[in-house]
């Protein structure tokens, strides 16, 4: 089987904040999850960014179990955007970024976003002066 790994932005129903879903996602489907973001609060809506990484297959399935729990599920890289022609450098969103996904080019000067680190955590958007980084969301 071929091994794979995907980042999910999860938001749980508040009926499930009590299951064990993580566990099952680790013990039925031999996933490694890696929990990069997440908000549970008893008997409330809740959120996560996963990535989880395993069998391909594995992963499939593991989804499925999680729709079938009413889990709504997408990709992280639906998460997070930047207009980079707009964008004037200032810097404002480096310090709020947890991941460095954003940072400063030390040739250039200019401030680069490498999507492969965002998490999604959305401490950006409000950090930026001109609004150009932004998530549907939001």
């Amino acid at each position: 089987m071929k091994e794979s790994s995907v980042k999910l932005v999860l938001t749980f129903p508040k009926e499930t904040w009590d299951k064990p879903v993580i566990y099952k996602l680790v013990k039925d489907y031999d996933l490694v999850v890696n929990i990069l973001r997440a908000e549970i609060l008893p008997k409330m809506e809740g959120s996560a960014v996963l990535e989880l990484k395993g069998d391909s297959r594995s992963i499939k399935e593991a989804v499925n179990f999680l729709k079938g729990i009413n889990v709504k599920v997408r990709p992280l890289e639906l998460d997070i955007f930047r207009e980079d022609e707009k964008c004037i450098h200032c810097g404002a969103c480096i310090a709020p970024c947890p991941t460095n996904a954003f940072y400063l080019d030390p040739v250039t000067f200019r401030v680069e976003f490498d999507k492969t680190k965002c998490v999604g955590c959305g401490h950006c958007i409000p950090a930026c002066p001109t609004r150009i980084i932004y998530s549907p969301e939001f």
